[in-house]
């Protein structure tokens, strides 16, 4: 049996963000995203993008697809606001 997500709201995910709290994360398509062990996410920041952010709208112009995604562990699901 699979194990239940947590949820948490985007205001919880914002302190995720490498800076305010160590917790290096990031959503898509509302999972929540653990990146803290990528040196491409160091200090929260990738290229121009922030962790603690849903990165769904942003992807569309990223270099690489969503399947880049497949290599971090989902941490949660992000409330519906």
């Amino acid at each position: 049996m699979a194990e239940e997500l947590s949820e948490y709201s985007k205001s919880q995910l914002t302190l995720r963000n490498g800076q305010d709290k160590p917790q290096i994360w990031v959503a898509y398509r509302g999972f929540i995203y653990d990146v803290g062990e990528s040196r491409l996410w160091k200090n929260g920041m990738h290229y121009e993008h922030w962790a603690g952010q849903d990165l769904t709208e942003e992807l569309q112009e990223a270099p690489h697809s969503e399947s880049v995604f497949s290599k971090f562990q989902i941490v949660g699901k992000l409330k519906d606001q």
